[in-house]
C-alpha cells in the first residue's frame, strides 16, 4: 500500500508560504473595515451589519472551491492551484478599489455602495485563495506531520497579520498623511493595501512554483491506504460507515466550539477602534486626528497579539491533552477581552491584546487538525474542509446581524461589546470538552 510519505520542512513551508500573502490582506481587512466605513459616516450601532458581507461570502465561496477543486485536475496546475491563482489575481484588484471608496466624489450613500461592494468582492477572492493552502495540506501531508504542517501554517498566518497589521502605523511612520478630508480614507491605508497587494501576488507566485499536487492515481493510492483496516482491502478508496459517523460527529462538535469563538472575534474586529478611541483618545468624532491614531494603534494591538499567537503557537505541542490546550487558550483569551475595556494608557493594551493571540493561536491549528484527522482516508477532503468553513462563516453573520441590538442594549458603550466577546470564548472553552477526539474506529 502506497501511504502519504514524510515530507522535509521546506516542502511544509512551500505549500503554505502563499498564506503569507493572503493573511496580509485579510488583516488589512479585519484591521480596517470598520475605520474604513466609520470614516465614510456609518452610525457605531450599524458597523457590524457591514460585517455580515465577508462570512456570508466565504460561506459561499469556500464550500463550492472545495467541491469543484476535489474534482479539478489540470495537469502541472493542479487541482487547488487554479482557484488560488484565480482568487489572489481578483484579490490584488479589489484592494486597489476598496480604500478609495471616499475618493471619487460620490454622496455618502454612494461611497458606502461602492464600499460595499468592493468589501464583497475583496472577500470572495481573499476566501478563494485561502481555502487552497488548507486543503493541500489536507491532501499532502500524512496524519503524522499534520499537526506540524498546520502549525507552519499558522505561524505564517500570524506573520502575515503582524505585517498587515502595523502598515497603517507604519506608512504614518514614514510620512504618508494619516488624516483627510471628511469621508475619505487616509492615504497611510491606502498605501497599506496598495503594497499589501503587491505582497499578496508575490507569495502565491512563490507557493505556485514551488508545489507539485499529487495526481488523481496517487490521491487514489493513499486513500485506500488510510482506509484500510481488518474489514477492508487494499482497494478500498472511501471511509468506512463507522469513519463517517466519527467525522461528521467531530465535525459538528468541533463546529459548536466555534460557534462562540468566531462570534468572539467579530465584535473584536467591530469594536475595538471605536473603544480605544474613547478609552484612550477620548473621542467618538471619526473625523478627528484622535480617532484615526487610535486606528493605526489598533493596526499594532493586532500585532501585538498575532506575536502573541506565534509564540504560544511553540507551546501548544507541549501539552499532552489537546482539549486540555484548546480550552485553556480560550480562557486566556477571554480574560484578555474582559481586560479591554478597563486598561485606559495605550501600552499597557498590549497585555489583553497579547493574551487575546493565545486563543487566536488554537484556533488557527487545532479545529483543522481535529477536522482532517477526522476525514482522513476521504477523497472528499476538500468539499468537507470548504463546508467547515461554514463554523467560521455562521457565527460572524449571527453576531453582525445582533451587533447593533446588542450594543444598544448594553448602553451604546462598544467596550462592553468586547466584554460580552471574552465571555462567548469563556463559553467555547466549556464546549471543547465535549468532542470526540478518539482516533475513529470502522
Amino acid at each position: 500500500m502506497k501511504t502519504k510519505p514524510d515530507l522535509k520542512f521546506n516542502q511544509l513551508w512551500n505549500i503554505s508560504f502563499g498564506f503569507f500573502g493572503v493573511q496580509i490582506a485579510y488583516a488589512l481587512q479585519s484591521a480596517n473595515i470598520s475605520r474604513i466605513f466609520a470614516t465614510l459616516g456609518a452610525d457605531p450601532h450599524n458597523l457590524s451589519y457591514f460585517w455580515i458581507l465577508p462570512p456570508l461570502m466565504g460561506m459561499v465561496v469556500q464550500p463550492l472551491v472545495g467541491y469543484f477543486s476535489d474534482k479539478t485536475w489540470l495537469g502541472r496546475w493542479g487541482r487547488r492551484i487554479p482557484y488560488l491563482l484565480i482568487g489572489a489575481a481578483a484579490a490584488v484588484i479589489v484592494m486597489c478599489l476598496l480604500p478609495n471608496a471616499g475618493s471619487f466624489g460620490l454622496t455618502i450613500a454612494g461611497a458606502m455602495i461602492f464600499g460595499l461592494i468592493a468589501l464583497m468582492f475583496l472577500d470572495t477572492s481573499i476566501n478563494m485563495a485561502m481555502q487552497p493552502f488548507k486543503m493541500m495540506v489536507g491532501d499532502m501531508v500524512n496524519e503524522k506531520q499534520k499537526a506540524k504542517a498546520y502549525s507552519i501554517q499558522s505561524f505564517l498566518c500570524n506573520a502575515g497579520s503582524l505585517v498587515g497589521y502595523i502598515f497603517p502605523f507604519l506608512f504614518t511612520a514614514i510620512g504618508i498623511a494619516n488624516v483627510a478630508p471628511e469621508g475619505v480614507v487616509p492615504d497611510s491605508v491606502k498605501w497599506s493595501f496598495y503594497v499589501g497587494a503587491a505582497i499578496l501576488i508575490l507569495c502565491v507566485i512563490y507557493t505556485i512554483s514551488h508545489v507539485k499536487e499529487y495526481t488523481p492515481q496517487e490521491m487514489a493510492e493513499f486513500n485506500a491506504a488510510a482506509n484500510a483496516d481488518g474489514k477492508e482491502t487494499a482497494s478500498s478508496t472511501e471511509m468506512s460507515a463507522g469513519q463517517k459517523k466519527h467525522a461528521v460527529r467531530v465535525f459538528f462538535e468541533v463546529g459548536l466550539v466555534q460557534f462562540f469563538c468566531w462570534a468572539a472575534f467579530m465584535y473584536m474586529w467591530t469594536y475595538t477602534n471605536g473603544t480605544i478611541a474613547d478609552t484612550v483618545w477620548g473621542t467618538t468624532d471619526t473625523a478627528s486626528e484622535g480617532y484615526q491614531t487610535a486606528g493605526n494603534w489598533v493596526g499594532i494591538l493586532f500585532a501585538v497579539q498575532a506575536i502573541g499567537s506565534v509564540l504560544w503557537a511553540v507551546v501548544l505541542p507541549q501539552f499532552k491533552n489537546i482539549k486540555v490546550a484548546y480550552a485553556l487558550s480560550l480562557i486566556i483569551g477571554g480574560i484578555g477581552f474582559a481586560m479591554v475595556p478597563y486598561i485606559h494608557n495605550q501600552y499597557m493594551l498590549f497585555v489583553p491584546y497579547f493574551l487575546i493571540g493565545f486563543a487566536w493561536a488554537a484556533m488557527l491549528a487545532m479545529p483543522f487538525t481535529m477536522v482532517t484527522n477526522a476525514f482522513e482516508g476521504s477523497s472528499r477532503m476538500g468539499t468537507a474542509l470548504g463546508l467547515f468553513n461554514c463554523t467560521i462563516c455562521i457565527p460572524q453573520i449571527v453576531a453582525a446581524a445582533l451587533g447593533g441590538v446588542l450594543l444598544a442594549a448594553m448602553g451604546s458603550v462598544q467596550g462592553n461589546m468586547l466584554l460580552l466577546a471574552g465571555i462567548l470564548l469563556i463559553v467555547g472553552a466549556a464546549c471543547v470538552f465535549i468532542i470526540e477526539d478518539k482516533k475513529h474506529k470502522s
